[in-house]
């Protein structure tokens, strides 16, 4: 590399020394030309001065002048050219001298190549042999294969034979299908057709009409403008004899009308609750309805049984219960409109949360009597109730199929444990549908420490509930690893959880450096794990504006309108603006 760096160094200077050679043998010649040019004006100027034509002299001396400044530049040009060239003969000299010092290396480098191209035939010779060992080898693989294509050819030939045979037999019967069916394809088109004509002539009957409804809802509009038009104008009529009775009376003209139209707009507003309190009793009485009907379609369904008929019974009477409450609550004076309103709301809920706790009890008692019916075939602990007991003899050993019972469900209980301990899981079910989802909602649905400051403490108290459709498990796993210097939880596990009901813990946050945090606190149910997740923010400034775009609207030349913009810090932290 160094000498390939030397022999281009020596090419540049040598290009560098011709072309600055070129050049100055050129500004020799220019010179030249220029001195010849300078003579030969000078002759002239003594010519025209001999002759006596002053215009002349003084334009050749311009002449004259121009052409001593550009041989000037010239011959400062040829000197610095001079100057350069001797520079570059100079540096080309010390590069060859360098070079001269490498001719040695030079020599084993034009060696070592020869080797290397030595070795590099014998290498192409060694792979041109390889490479026609390998032709003859692919020609052998290609006439074998060729072979297998033959033999594999008359194979084919021989199958598509009997293909042929086979698909002629086979198109016989499909035309002979075919035709069956497009027998059967014409008639059901010609149904349909009879169809689409009766649909169209039903179509062309509606928007008749429709037509017909148009025209009279015109006229029946027309009517309502008039006799709206009549009505305004009565109620004007009213106004002016009102005015002239209070003011014969003496009375406030304006206080007097203005108390007039409150009252006729409280009377309008009473008309509407009432309607609207009669669509509400009819809108909950009809829910209560259809909840009662889908559970009797369900209970139709499910295999019946006594339990399963008291069940019933006791959930149509908590409905009608519920209804005449809500009919009372319905029946409250029109004066407390907020308050019935509100009551109003509480009493759907409960509905809603009665209907749903009743068909959890009923499915969870559902379940339970086909669990007694699975498994207690025969009693465990037979007492007077089964038969006679006689003090006086001796007790008998204990029947083979209660102690096989026993042993069974035992088998059962340490196989339950088992699964819940190895954490495999259950899915929640329930006749007709399937839980899906986390087994346990939290409220609230995010644990958020906002706005902390470092060193202090924070507690949060959180309520778990069951929203899976059976009794649940819950306990706690633990949190996320990096918070655990600043999040402590404290739960003690509620054991057995019915659907619905809930339990608490409590978190602790003991912030010890001014950064915010994110994690999870996760716990493990019957039904799968599932996680709350937990936040934590510092103090931020957010700043806001009213306005987006100040506007000034039209206005008049030399008018002044001000507006006034409002900035507001939301957050926590305090900061300047400008």
């Amino acid at each position: 590399r160094n000498l390939q760096l030397l022999d281009d160094m020596v090419r540049e200077k040598e290009l560098a020394v011709r072309n600055t050679s070129d050049t100055l043998s050129a500004c020799r010649l220019q010179s030249k030309m220029l001195a010849k040019q300078l003579d030969h004006v000078d002759m002239e100027i003594e010519r025209e001065e001999e002759a006596g034509n002053v215009a002349a002299v003084s334009r050749l001396q311009a002449v004259s002048s121009r052409l001593c400044t550009e041989l000037e530049r010239e011959k400062e040009l040829e000197l610095r050219l001079a100057l350069t060239l001797k520079q570059n003969l100079a540096e080309l000299w010390k590069i060859e001298t360098e070079q001269g010092k490498y001719d040695i290396l030079r020599e084993q480098l034009q060696k070592d190549e020869e080797k290397l191209q030595m070795q590099y035939q014998e290498e192409r010779e060694v792979r041109i042999w390889k490479e026609k060992i390998t032709a003859l080898q692919a020609e052998g693989t290609r006439r074998t294969r060729e072979k297998r294509e033959k033999k594999a050819q008359r194979e084919c030939e021989e199958r598509n034979k009997k293909l042929l045979e086979d698909a002629k037999k086979n198109h016989e019967k499909a035309v002979c299908f075919l035709k069956q069916s497009m027998a059967r394809i014409h008639e059901k088109n010609a149904k349909e057709e009879v169809k689409a004509r009766e649909h169209m002539e039903r179509r062309i009957q509606a928007v008749l009409s429709l037509k017909t409804s148009i025209t009279s809802n015109r006229e029946k509009l027309q009517t309502l403008q008039i006799l709206n038009k009549a009505k305004a104008l009565e109620a004007k009529k009213e106004e002016m004899k009102m005015r002239e009775a209070i003011l014969a009376k003496g009375g406030n003209v304006i206080r007097e009308i203005f108390l007039h139209k409150r009252q006729q707009e409280h009377e309008k507003k009473k008309e509407a609750f009432r309607e609207l309190q009669k669509s509400r009793k009819m809108e909950i009485v009809s829910r209560i309805l259809q909840e009662r009907a889908s559970v009797h379609k369900q209970r139709k369904s499910q295999s019946p049984s006594k339990a399963i008929k008291a069940r019933d019974c006791c959930f149509v009477l908590l409905n009608m219960q519920i209804i005449e409450f809500c009919l009372k609550i319905a029946q409250v004076p029109t004066k407390h409109e907020t308050l019935y309103l509100q009551t109003l709301c509480s009493c759907t809920k409960v509905v809603a949360l009665s209907i749903s706790l009743a068909q959890d009890v009923l499915w969870e008692s559902g379940d339970e009597d086909t669990d007694r019916d699975k498994t207690l075939l025969v009693p465990e602990f037979p007492g007077l109730w089964s038969r006679e007991y006689d003090l006086h003899k001796v007790p008998k050993a204990e029947d083979p199929t209660l102690l096989a019972i026993r042993a069974m469900r035992k088998q059962m209980a340490e196989k339950k444990m088992k699964e819940l301990q190895s954490g495999i899981l259950h899915k929640q079910t329930v006749p007709g549908q399937e839980h899906k989802g986390s087994a346990f909602l939290s409220k609230p649905s995010c644990i958020h420490f906002k706005d902390f400051d470092v060193g202090q403490v924070y507690k949060k108290k959180i309520v778990l509930t069951n929203a899976s459709y059976s009794v649940n498990y819950c306990r706690l796993v633990g949190i996320s690893e990096w918070l655990k210097d600043f999040i402590s939880v404290h739960f003690d596990p509620p054991g057995k959880m019915s659907s619905g009901m809930s339990c608490e813990f409590l978190v602790t946050f003991k912030p010890m450096i001014n950064k915010g945090l994110e994690g999870e606190v996760m716990f493990m149910a019957q039904t799968g794990s599932f996680s709350v997740p937990l936040k934590c923010t510092v103090k931020t400034c957010i700043l806001a504006l009213d306005k987006e775009l100040v506007d000034f609207g039209s206005l008049v030349v030399g008018e002044t309108i001000s507006r006034t913009i409002s900035l507001t810090n939301s957050g926590a932290l305090g900061t300047r603006f400008k």
